[in-house]
This record gives C-alpha cells, structure tokens and sequence, in this order.
C-alpha cells in the first residue's frame, strides 16, 4: 500500500476556497453512493433468495429469468451479488473508519506533544510499516479464527500507519502557523483548538487518504475470503464468489466469477480516483 504524496504547505485558517465542482469527484462520488444504496436496499431488490438453489438451472448463463447467471448449485447470480455487496463494503468500512480514527488521533497526539511522546510513536508506527497486511490478517485468522472480525481489525491496525504518516506530515506545518498561536493567546484549549481548527483544516486530506485505504481494504478483505480464510460459505461475498467460481470458470461457465470481479474492481476503481482526485484538491487548497 502507498500513501499519498502530500506536501506541506501553507494553510489557510478557515475553510477550503470554493472552487468548480470537479466533474470526476462527483461522477465516482455519485457511484459509491449508488453502491452503498444497492447494498442496503438488497433484501428488496433481489429476485431470488441468495442460498436458494435449482437443481434444473445449473450453471446457466445469463437469461431472462437470472440476469447473471447461475452457478454451479444452481443459485442466481445476480442475488448474491447485491447480497454479497453488503459484507463486503462493510467489512473495508469498518477497517476504514477504525485506521482513520487511530492513524490521526495517534499523529495529532505526536504533533501536539513533540518530544518523547512523538519519538515513541513515530518509532512505533515505523515497525507496524514492516508488517505487511495480508500477512498481518492472516496471522489475526490464525489466532483468532476464519471470518470477518479478525481480518478486518487485523487490517484496520495494519493501515493504521498509513493514515498517521499522512496527517503527521501534514499536521506538522499547522503545528506553528499563527493561527495556532491565535488560538493560545484566546486561551483555547488543545482539544478545542485542533477539533474545532485543525481538523477542520486537515478534512481534505484525511478524507483523500480514507478513501484510498477503503480500496486497499476491500482488496484484501477479499484476497483473505478468496483464500478460504476469511467469510465463510454458503455467505454470499465478492471474494468467496470469485473463488467459489473459479472451478466453473475452467469448465465455460465463468459468470459467478466475473461478476464478482468485476463488482470488485469497479468499486476499487471508483474510490481509488475518488481519493486521487480529493488528495489533489487538498494540495490545491493549501
């Protein structure tokens, strides 16, 4: 995983000029919300139940009557695609959210500091680098057991780093602009100032950052479920859907596979340009 390649510079006090709105940031935004809507809106969308078989319609591909397919137990393929998206938009969610909230308390924390504390989570940060994530989701598996939990905070903990190197290197020049100083000579408190200030400042690229971790999230989420070690059959998950279709793949009949792949790749498509595109306008902003 890469991080973003922020550069410090100066900052502006209040929010972000307004500019045009990007046509690109609100094509992928639009996307990920139509995902997220297909995901929850599931239960009603789907014409089948997603573990019901037919035996009479075994592999088959698309028709009338099951737009993607079925697959080898004679499931539609379309049902468990949008029942599948659930776990597995979820699952880079919630790793999401938790590296975000650790990465950035963790950097504000060693900026606000300095000294000893900012040398000891520095250092710290630097050996999570050496843990590689699917390596470190593996070993949680092992620990821990098959499913999502264990991989999913395995991961949240792995790309924790990633997200504080980023806002470190950012934070570190809002540390000493006047409006820092501004804020002590009001008698501001630390908490008040860098929620009420700093991140305010900082939103853009925490949100750039967010958003392309989500993408490795969901990658590797699915690379464990791919493996066999993450959610379990019969669940339905973009990662197993693929692995599950992979002998029927050989033998012709590769839909179950594809789809999910292909639902796999456009979604880490879409939000990756979404984070290269926020992290652009971040740069810009400052």
């Amino acid at each position: 995983m890469t991080t973003l390649p922020f550069q410090a510079g100066p900052a502006a006090t209040g929010s972000p000029p307004r500019s045009r709105r990007d046509p690109v940031i609100v094509v992928t935004a639009t996307v990920c919300v139509v995902l997220v809507l297909l995901a929850l809106l599931a239960p009603l969308l789907t014409p089948y139940a997603p573990d019901a078989t037919d035996v009479y319609a075994i592999d088959q591909g698309p028709t009338s009557a099951h737009l993607l397919g079925t697959d080898s137990l004679g499931r539609d393929v379309f049902s468990r695609l949008l029942d599948g998206a659930r776990l597995s938009l979820l699952g880079p969610a919630l790793v999401t959210v938790t590296a975000t909230v650790l990465g950035t308390s963790l950097a504000l924390l060693a900026v606000w500091h300095g000294g000893w504390v900012e040398r000891i989570l520095v250092r710290l940060l630097d050996i999570l680098f050496a843990f590689p994530s699917l390596l470190f989701a593996i070993l949680a598996v092992v620990a821990f057991g098959t499913g999502l939990t264990a991989p999913a905070i395995a991961l949240a903990v792995a790309y924790t780093p990633y997200v504080a190197r980023i806002v470190h290197s950012v934070a570190a020049s809002e540390r000493h602009l006047p409006y820092i100083e501004s804020c002590q000579l009001l008698g501001y408190s630390t908490w008040r100032t860098v929620l009420t200030h700093v991140l305010r400042n900082l939103r853009l690229a925490i949100g750039a950052q967010a958003t392309i971790t989500y993408g490795y999230a969901l990658l590797d989420l699915a690379a464990i479920s791919f493996i066999g070690l993450g959610v379990q059959p019969p669940t339905a998950q973009w990662g197993l859907m693929v692995s599950d279709g992979t002998s029927d793949l050989l033998n012709g009949h590769g839909q179950q596979s594809l789809a999910a792949g292909a639902a796999i790749v456009l979604t880490v498509v879409t939000v990756n340009v979404l984070g290269e595109r926020l992290a652009a306008r971040s740069e810009r902003s400052r």
